[in-house]
């Protein structure tokens, strides 16, 4: 636990501390997220990359949840939660990690496949035509890559 709240304590911390506003409430959410850890430790496993996002997602549904609980406790209820698009950018970022990550995990075919049709939005016939196979192949190849790529995403904690 050490070693985990010194690799991404601070980091957490100051997350924490942009979406509550409280830097002592942030310091009481990463201890929560971090004892979290500590209790899933059996079932957490992959690269440092993959913990990184699984704490700060911890940690930003605690801090998010403390505010909605606070908010509705409120009379500005709306207006507490109007500086939290800092929060989503992160997520956003992380999740882009994690399914870059996850995309180097296919084969060399099945991600270009992906790649052209789905993140280009070729045509099937396009893709075939850069990639110089029957178009077959390659909804054969999406079809086959988008399972393996599900199946990436839910080891590394999304759901299915």
């Amino acid at each position: 636990m050490r070693a985990l709240y010194a690799e991404h304590g601070s980091a957490l911390t100051g997350y924490v501390a942009r979406i509550t506003g409280d830097r002592q409430r942030a310091e009481d959410i990463v201890q929560e997220t971090l004892l979290r850890a500590w209790r899933k430790s059996g079932s957490l496993s992959g690269d440092p990359a993959s913990m990184r996002s699984w704490l700060f997602t911890v940690a930003h549904n605690l801090a998010i949840d403390e505010r909605r609980s606070r908010a509705a406790r409120t009379e500005d209820g709306a207006e507490a939660l109007t500086d939290v698009p800092v929060a989503g950018q992160l997520d956003r970022a992380l999740e882009t990690w994690q399914i870059t990550e996850a995309l180097g995990t296919l084969s060399r075919d099945h991600r270009e496949a992906l790649i052209e049709t789905y993140f280009r939005g070729r045509s099937v016939a396009e893709t075939a035509a850069i990639l110089a196979v029957a178009p077959g192949t390659v909804k054969s190849r999406t079809y086959y890559a988008l399972r393996a790529l599900r199946t990436a995403l839910e080891e590394r904690g999304w759901g299915g």
